[in-house]
């Protein structure tokens, strides 16, 4: 596969810099950025077996730390979805103007409090064209879920008792072109075999249907 920009990266983020790895195949019609979970980084394997599914499938991928390495040290850094959210939108505020990304829909893929981050941004940025959670925790953006028109894709372990039925509360709270999809067998890890492959299918399924510009044919009427 042929790729306009592999590589890693660093991105500023107010005072700070923070470490990525951006993938863009050639023929990317959008690019996924990742916001991964309390106690995870750009190098979450769970959350890069989704990217390499979805680079095959021609998006792009965008995997970054949320925090520096001193920050996460500070476990309230991990909870404060405010930070979180605010690094995710200066984050997407830096892909659209590189060149490489210019003019190409951007959709986010968020795990567990990453969920949060992502739905959060999402409200606060129209131009995200679409959302998926795994294993997400939407409860902790309970105030800005009626807010975003962004259409989203929760994805859930059915073993996931407790962060399903918050799933669930928050789909309620959605307005949005929305999708609850329970997993069968899976933990909230998505650690059970074939598990995480139906979580890359259900998001490259999703990001299909929502970012991908649709392509029109003209036809000569006879």
């Amino acid at each position: 596969m042929n790729f306009r920009f592999h590589k890693e990266v660093i991105i500023p983020v107010g005072k700070v810099m923070v470490k990525g790895e951006l993938i863009i195949p050639e023929k990317a019609k959008a690019i996924v950025v990742f916001s991964h979970g309390s106690g995870s980084s750009r190098l979450s394997i769970r959350n890069k077996e989704v990217a390499r599914y979805l680079d095959g499938k021609n998006f792009g991928t965008l995997l970054f730390d949320l925090l520096t390495e001193e920050e996460d040290e500070y476990y309230e850094n991990r909870f404060d979805i405010n930070l979180l959210t605010k690094r995710l939108i200066e984050v997407t505020e830096w892909l659209e103007k590189l060149p490489a990304a210019k003019n190409v829909p951007i959709g986010y893929f968020g795990a567990s409090t990453g969920a949060a981050s992502a739905l959060k941004a999402a409200a606060f940025l129209p131009q995200v064209g679409a959302v998926v959670c795994r294993g997400g925790r939407p409860d902790l953006a309970m105030n800005a879920l009626s807010k975003v028109d962004t259409p989203v894709l929760l994805i859930v372990g059915s073993l996931d008792r407790e962060v399903l039925q918050l799933n669930k509360d928050a789909y309620a709270k959605l307005n949005c072109p929305k999708k609850l999809e329970i997993v069968r067998g899976a933990t909230h890890l998505f650690e059970e075999p074939g598990t995480m492959d139906q979580v890359a299918e259900l998001a490259s399924a999703w990001f299909k249907r929502y970012l991908v510009p649709i392509r029109t044919t003209n036809y000569l009427m006879n």
